[in-house]
């Protein structure tokens, strides 16, 4: 079957280098029209979008996650803290976090929805994305407070998920699909 939404879903790829340019505010719109078009529980819209441009807290916000990383033994963390150099917002030229109502067990779910229709919309615009969990080590340590203050999260809101986005300076395969993940039962 030939169809261009399929084709974009098949096409996106999660990148992890990114050209220094910044995103126009058009291109920002679209992606924040594209995530508040989502589709919610019972459309409660749980959600709250902070589009970040500043590499200094990006980097405050690197530092954090790093902190958090390094109480976990070796083998609970991610293989990508073994380089030293690791970014974990890739320094992508805007990431937009997404914080949430935290009273709403949907609001996870309603997150990643959003997240997944700002990395199509990302991907249709030819710009590159990569969603991110990582941040979330940043809102356990001591400057959680102050980080959800920078970031405008709505009071008693917390993290959900975050998408880092520009235009991609590396390319990728297609990620293997693993057998036997789906059934049918009629």
């Amino acid at each position: 079957m030939t169809n261009t939404t399929l084709d974009l879903i098949s096409s996106r790829r999660s990148h992890r280098a990114y050209a220094p340019t910044p995103l126009t505010q058009e291109q920002l719109d679209a992606l924040l029209k594209a995530a508040v078009e989502s589709p919610s529980a019972v459309n409660r819209q749980p959600w709250h979008f902070t589009v970040v441009r500043n590499q200094v807290l990006l980097n405050e916000l690197n530092a954090a996650v790093w902190e958090q990383m390094m109480k976990r033994s070796p083998e609970k963390r991610s293989p990508r803290f073994a380089d030293k150099d690791f970014h974990v917002f890739y320094h992508a030229p805007a990431v937009i976090f997404i914080s949430g109502m935290p009273d709403n067990h949907y609001t996870p779910i309603d997150g990643g929805i959003a997240v997944e229709n700002i990395a199509l919309a990302a991907e249709s615009m030819g710009l590159g994305s990569v969603i991110l969990g990582m941040p979330r080590d940043a809102f356990a340590g001591e400057k959680a407070d102050a980080f959800r203050k920078a970031l405008h999260f709505p009071e008693g809101w917390d993290f959900v998920i975050a998408i880092a986005v520009g235009t991609p300076a590396d390319t990728k395969p297609a990620h293997e699909v693993k057998e036997n993940r789906i059934s049918f039962v009629d």
